[in-house]
């Protein structure tokens, strides 16, 4: 049974960063998914492949995952590096490429 633990990314519908603080552990699938014949619908006899536990820090995170014996993988989020420009920075003499309004 291994984990990952690791701080999820925002989501492509959200500009904010809401929700991308909280650290989470999740189970790696031990079980293929499998599609039923007649609906067709997926899934899985792995019931650790629906538990998703969000913790407050990285250190609760590896902390709970030592004291229950549960073998883990961690990934260390990259950092954001923002690029401040100004608005000013559109009307520059040495822009490349052409001004298009």
């Amino acid at each position: 049974m291994t984990a990952r633990i690791y701080r999820p990314t925002k989501t492509a519908m959200q500009s904010g960063r809401a929700k991308t603080h909280r650290w989470l552990l999740e189970f790696e699938p031990s079980a293929p998914r499998s599609a039923d014949p007649l609906m067709g619908w997926t899934s899985s006899s792995d019931m650790t492949s629906q538990v998703r536990m969000f913790f407050a820090s990285k250190e609760e995170a590896l902390a709970y995952a030592e004291k229950h014996g549960i073998d883990f993988v961690l990934t260390e989020p990259k950092e954001r590096r923002a690029k401040a420009i100004s608005y000013a920075e559109n009307f520059r003499s040495d822009r490349i490429g052409l001004w298009t309004h």
